[in-house]
């Protein structure tokens, strides 16, 4: 199904920035479905900083149609920024105050009365965990306790679409979890997420769609699973228990690779379900009979570093894989 400029939450056709002779963003193109998580990669200088602070209005554009939230950017930046709520890298939380008085002065900046400020910070408090350290001063938290501080401010004037420009670095594995519960959670309410991250597996948890950024450009886009299928090395893993089944299966079976060890073949497969499909009836054909078939696929990790690796740059364009229905529900 088609998703029309209407239902996207963030579009970008032909985005451009440059510093000095320094090309930042070359022309790129963004769509991100209303409701979604949408992962943005790349290395370091790659640009998504850039595009972070360009669609959140912080920084202006060289050239592109861009809409955040159903307003252009450029003619009216303001009721962009009455939709959305920014987390950068780096915390806004104020160490030298409480984590409640945080709370209040975004409350204020963002012009509530002040019983629905302090209502909504409460709330926002206790859904982030965050009560009982609420009369703390923030100095006091733990790198977590802050994130999640940092989060819960952004969240204080409702936004619909939330900018997460490495939400989780530096973070231990227990509070960089309990941050994609957040995550989740705010996707459940209708919310959209716009990520940057440098942890590949965040990526893989999180987002519907993701785009890898390489010198300025997208080199590939889709979902975690058919960006994985881009790139080779995928293959079907049959083991057995009997050597002499083994041995006969390794006859049969033409462009298999053998593991005399583990008395193991691998079949080269992308992963797909048709392609599966095919294996085991050529399987059934043959009459091989395997104790153990396991389907092996590349990971993010083979995918970032096959598109922005040093033979990247040679690519003539992005690999785009169609939009499609998500079988798995985040």
């Amino acid at each position: 199904m088609t998703t029309t400029t209407d239902e996207l939450a963030i579009s970008a056709t032909g985005l451009r920035k440059a510093y000095g002779d320094k090309t930042v963003l070359d022309g790129i193109d963004l769509s991100v479905p209303a409701g979604t998580v949408f992962a943005l990669l790349g290395p370091n200088g790659a640009g998504k900083t850039t595009a972070v602070k360009i669609l959140s209005t912080l920084v202006t554009a060289d050239a592109g149609a861009l809409r955040v939230g159903g307003h252009d950017l450029a003619a009216d930046p303001q009721a962009v920024r009455a939709a959305i709520g920014v987390t950068g890298q780096f915390s806004a939380v104020d160490g030298l105050i409480t984590g409640e008085e945080n709370m209040l002065l975004m409350a204020d900046l963002h012009h509530l009365p002040r019983a629905e400020g302090r209502r909504t910070a409460a709330e926002l408090l206790a859904r982030f965990d965050l009560t009982e350290a609420a009369k703390k001063p923030a100095a006091t938290y733990s790198g977590g306790m802050k994130r999640r501080l940092d989060l819960a401010m952004t969240l204080v004037g409702g936004p619909r679409i939330i900018f997460l420009d490495e939400p989780t670095t530096g973070l231990d594995p227990r509070s960089r979890h309990t941050t994609w519960g957040i995550i989740r959670a705010l996707v459940a309410d209708g919310v959209t997420v716009f990520l940057t991250t440098q942890y590949l597996e965040e990526a893989d948890e999180l987002a519907d769609r993701i785009a890898v950024l390489n010198d300025g450009r997208i080199a590939a886009e889709g979902t975690a699973e058919e960006l994985k299928r881009i790139v080779p090395g995928g293959h079907v893993r049959l083991r057995f228990t009997d050597p002499a089944a083994y041995r006969s299966a390794a006859a049969a079976l033409r462009e298999v690779t053998r593991d005399d060890e583990s008395l193991s073949l691998s079949i080269p497969s992308d992963g797909s379900q048709r392609e599966l499909r095919s294996i085991l009836d050529w399987l059934d054909s043959t009459g091989v009979e395997a104790d153990e078939l396991t389907v092996h696929t590349p990971d993010l990790d083979d995918v970032f570093f096959a598109l922005t690796g040093p033979a990247a740059g040679s690519s003539t364009g992005p690999t785009t894989v169609p939009n499609q229905p998500k079988e798995n529900a985040r």
